[in-house]
């Protein structure tokens, strides 16, 4: 590490016996943790990040969303009238004997 840099880091007594614990829990050089706990933190930020910039995302296409959604729904409602229709429109008197005519329309 040739182009490694010299932190210096101030911690309260507490978070210093913690620290001292953890090292000894995971038999590693306090460098070596440091450098550790610091990638494992910038990792786990930049997926809150994405998190937040996905969940503004879809609260920004909630709106767009409910649009297509009722769109659909009007076009399947104005869909299902034109079938009633056709269903009873085939309800026509035969002109044969007059009996009532029914089809399913599909």
């Amino acid at each position: 590490m040739s182009n490694s840099k010299r932190l210096v880091v101030n911690l309260s007594e507490r978070l210093y016996d913690e620290f001292n614990a953890a090292l000894k829990e995971d038999c590693k050089k306090r460098s070596e943790f440091i450098r550790e706990a610091i990638i494992l933190y910038i990792k786990e930020k930049k997926r809150l990040n994405i998190i937040s910039e996905m969940e503004r995302g879809y609260k920004e296409m909630a709106q767009l969303n409910l649009e297509f959604a009722e769109m659909g729904f009007a076009c399947d409602i104005r869909e299902l009238k034109e079938y009633e229709a056709k269903l009873s429109e085939s309800d026509l008197p035969n002109d044969n004997d007059s009996e009532k005519r029914r089809y399913i329309l599909c």
